[in-house]
């Protein structure tokens, strides 16, 4: 953390270094096992109740709700599933010739501008014409300002001190869920 602080090392390098240590790699048999453990226990104890009514208001209005998000694919899918959330644009881990998910990303980290990049693939992927689509985004790091400024409407959730002076200059609602 310290040389990525020091701008040694990249957001990407840092987030496999960290899957290396923390989770090394998992053969085909024990993912969906690790990844569910890890959502059941993140959906009960990590995710706010303002989050969650908000979810079912968008939900209600008629949103199609979708979690976009730098965390990997095969465990955000399954805390985004406790949601009752069907979509969602992550960042894909690596996987080696034996099916093991390893520390490796495959393609971009779903952050920052690459973010955006992959929220307007998946779009188009699903034939969603931005035109005719009315976008609402939340986050709570500033590193998503693209995507935020690229939003019909956007919020800023929990914001550290970066995102709430952004919010501040840029107008954006401020919401606090904790």
């Amino acid at each position: 953390m310290l040389v990525y602080r020091a701008g040694g090392m990249t957001r990407r390098t840092l987030k496999q270094v960290m899957h290396r240590l923390l989770v090394g790699t998992l053969p085909p048999d024990r993912v969906d096992a690790v990844a569910q453990s890890f959502a059941d226990r993140f959906a009960a104890h990590h995710i706010y109740d303002g989050a969650r009514a908000r979810i079912a208001a968008d939900r209600a209005a008629g949103y199609r709700i979708v979690v976009a998000t730098a965390a990997h694919r095969y465990y955000s899918a399954r805390i985004a599933a406790a949601l009752g959330i069907d979509d969602v644009v992550a960042t894909e881990a690596a996987v080696d010739a034996r099916g093991r998910v390893t520390s490796g990303i495959a393609g971009a980290n779903c952050y920052g501008p690459d973010k955006l990049a992959m929220i307007e693939l998946w779009m188009a992927q699903q034939r969603i014409d931005r035109a005719d689509a009315h976008v609402r985004f939340y986050s709570d790091h500033a590193t998503d300002e693209p995507t935020l400024a690229w939003a019909d409407e956007a919020f800023a959730v929990n914001p550290h001190p970066p995102l709430r002076r952004l919010a501040a200059e840029r107008g954006w609602p401020i919401l606090d869920w904790r």
